[in-house]
Order: structure tokens, then C-alpha cells, then sequence
């Protein structure tokens, strides 16, 4: 089966160390990751994984309108950098309006600027002490 997504390729390569183990044959993960990627008909994993990720939906872009909520706050802004890690992305947000981003009336800490790793979804991976994902993004606008 054609590997649609990177993840989708990794999970191959798992599968295949897996089964290659259970007849007695080790390999290590980037051996398995290769094999995928030649049965893919790619010359190397790294050309298997620069195709995957070209064809893969981006549910961010760089300068898009975005709103959400950060520690609780509303907030409208733009996203200023993104970069992928994995299947998470590091995005920074200049916000059009400043937000206070401390939830106690004796002190404030109004941002400008947000920074934080999300999922796919919006939703980070940190999480505040209630357990609710301190940055989501809740909408491209």
C-alpha cells in the first residue's frame, strides 16, 4: 500500500522492522525507513519524505489571519513563523490587539507576540493546570 502521509510511511517502516524481527532478522529504523522508500520507488527516505510532505494539506501558512484563545484570552493576529516538527508545528503569532496573559487581578503581563507548538488541530501541547491547551487557534481567518 502507497504511503499517503509521512506518518502513514513511518508506520510502514515499523511495521516492516517489526515483522523483519519476529523472523529473526534486526534491523535499525533508518534501514526500515529506507526499504520503504525504495519500494516507494524513491532513491532515498529523504526524497520519500520531501514528496509525502509536499502532498500533505498544511493546516498553516505563513502570514494567515488566524483567532483563538491563549491562557483563556481572545486574540485575533497573524502568523509571523511556522516551521513543522513532526506531526506538530512551532508557530509564532503577532496579535493585532495586546492580550494579558496572567490570569490574577494583582499583576498583568500583556502580549503582543505568541509562541507555541500546536497539532494539527490548533491545540498545543502544553496544557495549563486545568488541563486545557494553553494556545488554540481556533479559526483561519
Amino acid at each position: 500500500m502507497t504511503p499517503q502521509s509521512v506518518s502513514e510511511a513511518k508506520a510502514q517502516a515499523r511495521s516492516l522492522r517489526q515483522a523483519l524481527d519476529a523472523q529473526g532478522t534486526q534491523i535499525s529504523h533508518s534501514r526500515a525507513l529506507e526499504l520503504v522508500a525504495q519500494q516507494n520507488g524513491a532513491r532515498d527516505w529523504n526524497t520519500l519524505q520531501a514528496r509525502l510532505a509536499k502532498s500533505e494539506p498544511q493546516p498553516f501558512h505563513l502570514n494567515d489571519a488566524v483567532r483563538g484563545r491563549y491562557l483563556g484570552q481572545g486574540f485575533s493576529g497573524r502568523i509571523v513563523a511556522l516551521s513543522k516538527m513532526g506531526e506538530a508545528y512551532r508557530i509564532s503569532i503577532q496579535l493585532d490587539q495586546p492580550i494579558d496573559a496572567v490570569r490574577f487581578d494583582g499583576f498583568s503581563n500583556m502580549r503582543r507576540h505568541l509562541r507555541g507548538i500546536v497539532d494539527r488541530s490548533g491545540r498545543s501541547l502544553r496544557k495549563t493546570s486545568d488541563g486545557v491547551a494553553q494556545l488554540i487557534i481556533e479559526a483561519v481567518v
